[in-house]
């Protein structure tokens, strides 16, 4: 969706690089150095230059926020939280091969969603060993909530020269930052409101602790949203600034549909402007935010173009890992011969497999109940994980944020009627789908153009 204050690339008070080691004069340059003067997002100086990308490895987020949707996706919105599709580290790594190829000017790797690294931690840091191991010299960053982070973690991502590390603090008053989150959960409980609030600052100090320790650079994230938080942020500069934090960003609140603060204004330049005066008494700001995607390719600024959507989106369909295959296919039927149901009618999904002894066969191996409906949007993530194994779906039909939400977890939906077999034949060998078989509509994302009006299609 197309909103013209998606962007706000702003001229900078400072061009310095915020907080980055610099080497002597005298010094003979390290030829195996990562050179962290090319962050575009900590220095202005390599914007023009220098570009990034953000691998989308993180579906699942341990806190949510009042002004975050993830529930959809459009090639022309750019915000936080959002992504045309979700990637294990393996695929990652293939789309960033392929970007690379594409792409001279990509100096940063990033992982920032769509939901928190931490939320993800086993694919996070799986995603930049392997990524490390590939490009000794690529500049590795992250953005996240804290609530997550351990000092075991903070220890191997500066092990594995992860430079760059950010936390979105939005309060240090727990009765101020509760308002911000309609609920954090950490260890298996569920807290709220000025609970809430004073968890997520406890682990955000201490996470901005050991990135200090640890010898990374830290920059700090703050949402300014009018009415709640606004006349605190200076405070939160002035804490962080004495924990070492090296930069801040203070970011208009985005007011985004179905959230709590769909209501507020966007902050206007003139409260940004003094807010980052105040801020900038104790930190160094950053005035040049672009509200990136999780799943951001190229300089700050820069729209994701359709070839690299559907590239992400073909990677997404990859193996799991390189050597890995999902062997099955997810059907919704009554009976066992035809596909037949609608995607949310479906009570259960029999699974097939290529028979073993005979590779032209077919197989049901397992039968898998479906998530009772009534979740929302929830209801196709355990869905999704329900079918992990599955490279596709077919179905009668699917609507349009189901079929984001199986998609983005790698798995095809396709949408036929007729012959289970020959859907199978389709996904397991290739073979064409008949015309007479297959459903053709069209939604957004699926070959029509989109005017974007920045309230979510579907």
């Amino acid at each position: 969706m197309k909103n013209e204050s998606t962007n706000f690339v702003e001229e900078s008070t400072s061009n310095s690089t915020f907080g980055l080691p610099h080497s002597s004069l005298n010094e003979a340059p390290d030829p195996d150095a990562i050179n962290l003067d090319n962050h575009p997002c900590f220095n202005k100086e390599a914007c023009s230059s220098f570009g990034r990308i953000h691998l989308p490895v993180a579906p699942k987020c341990n806190i949510q926020c009042n002004y975050c949707n993830r529930d959809f996706d459009c090639v022309n919105e750019s915000r936080p939280g959002v992504t045309s599709s979700v990637l294990s580290p393996g695929q990652a790594l293939v789309y960033l091969d392929k970007i690379m190829e594409q792409r001279e000017d990509i100096a940063v790797v990033g992982i920032a969603g769509p939901g928190d690294p931490f939320a993800n931690p086993e694919e996070t840091m799986e995603t930049f060993r392997l990524v490390r191991e590939k490009y000794p010299k690529m500049i590795l960053c992250l953005s996240t909530n804290g609530l997550g982070l351990t000092e075991e973690y903070v220890q191997e991502l500066a092990a594995l020269k992860v430079s760059h590390v950010t936390i979105t603090m939005n309060g240090t008053d727990p009765e101020i930052a509760g308002q911000v989150y309609a609920w954090a959960r950490h260890e298996k409980r569920i807290y709220r409101k000025t609970e809430a609030g004073r968890i997520m600052i406890e682990k955000q100090l201490q996470a901005i602790r050991w990135i200090k320790q640890y010898g990374m650079i830290a920059k700090v994230n703050s949402i300014i949203v009018p009415t709640v938080n606004d006349a605190h942020i200076p405070e939160i500069a002035k804490t962080v600034s004495e924990l070492g934090a090296d930069i801040m960003n203070c970011i208009p609140l985005l007011p985004t549909h179905n959230t709590a603060f769909e209501h507020l204004p966007e902050p206007d330049a003139k409260m940004r402007f003094a807010l980052r005066l105040k801020c900038g008494e104790h930190v160094n700001q950053m005035t040049h935010c672009a509200r990136c995607r999780a799943d951001a390719v190229g300089r700050l600024g820069q729209q994701n173009t359709d070839e690299i959507q559907e590239l992400i989106r073909a990677c997404s369909r990859l193996p799991l890992k390189p050597q890995d295959e999902r062997p099955y296919v997810a059907v919704a039927t009554r009976e066992g011969m035809l596909v037949n149901l609608h995607l949310g009618d479906a009570r259960s999904f029999t699974v097939f497999g290529v028979d073993p002894e005979d590779e032209t066969e077919f197989v049901a191996v397992d039968t898998r109940r479906a998530p009772e409906p009534g979740a929302g949007s929830m209801r196709w993530a355990v869905l999704a994980d329900k079918l992990k194994d599955c490279k596709a779906i077919l179905v009668n039909a699917a609507g349009p944020s189901p079929k984001r939400a199986l998609e983005a977890a790698g798995i095809r939906v396709i949408e036929m009627e007729g012959m289970i077999d020959m859907g199978l034949s389709h996904v397991f060998h290739n073979e064409e789908l008949p015309s007479s078989v297959a459903r053709r509509f069209t939604t957004c994302g699926a070959g029509v153009s989109c005017g974007g009006d920045g309230t979510g299609c579907g």
